[in-house]
């Protein structure tokens, strides 16, 4: 771009770009090729083409290619910062189901649920499940959202936890509600089910 910059009248000598660039002719033609066919440059004649685009004199100094080039500099270093955090919340996570002493208190009640403000007046489900318990939310339609949860190493318990809060008399309603697998979890001595679905559907 330096040298069709610098040519005069704008047309530059293919053959004295090989040998300025110090490559082969066929590759200076394969880039006037493309460049031709977004016309941005017309062939004068075989070894001669001429730069029909737009002004050369503020290439690579644009405001707007500036502003983009540090706002992806700033994308970069929150992706790395993001990244760290998430490592480092897996970490923890792994830190406090590895402890035995930490699996064994690793539940919540309805009062910790009941306790955290931006769950007030929304409806809050709770799922038990084992481990590898698939989740997927298909796209919601226009008056509910459906919910499907699939396990194969048994059988998963959903609690419904109403949090409504009464501001003409500050009181909280409180409601409970389970919803537990079609498949129940077996006496001793019969075999574990192999497999328990689940399907929720809220409506507005």
């Amino acid at each position: 771009m330096d040298l069709v910059r610098n040519a005069p009248g704008g047309i530059l000598d293919l053959n004295k770009v090989a040998t300025k660039l110090g490559v082969r002719k066929r590759r200076v033609y394969d880039i006037t090729n493309v460049l031709d066919g977004i016309r941005l440059v017309e062939k004068k004649s075989k070894n001669h083409i001429r730069w029909i685009g737009s002004d050369l004199n503020n290439f690579g100094a644009m405001p707007q290619q500036k502003k983009l080039q540090e706002e992806l500099s700033n994308l970069s270093a929150m992706e790395d910062a993001l990244d760290e955090l998430i490592k480092d919340c897996a970490q923890q996570l792994f830190d406090l189901t590895d402890d035995k002493e930490n699996e064994r208190l690793a539940y919540v009640t309805y009062q910790d649920i009941h306790s955290i403000q931006a769950f007030h007046e929304q409806i809050v489900i709770a799922v038990k499940a084992p481990a590898e318990t698939r989740l997927d939310v298909p796209a919601p339609r226009e008056d509910s959202i459906a919910v499907h949860i699939r396990s194969t190493k048994g059988p998963i318990d959903v609690y419904l936890c109403e949090v409504e809060q009464d501001h003409s008399s500050n009181k909280v309603s409180e409601g409970v509600g389970t919803s537990s697998s079609k498949n129940k979890r077996p006496d001793k001595g019969e075999n574990p089910p192999q497999q328990s679905e689940e399907l929720l559907e809220v409506s507005n």
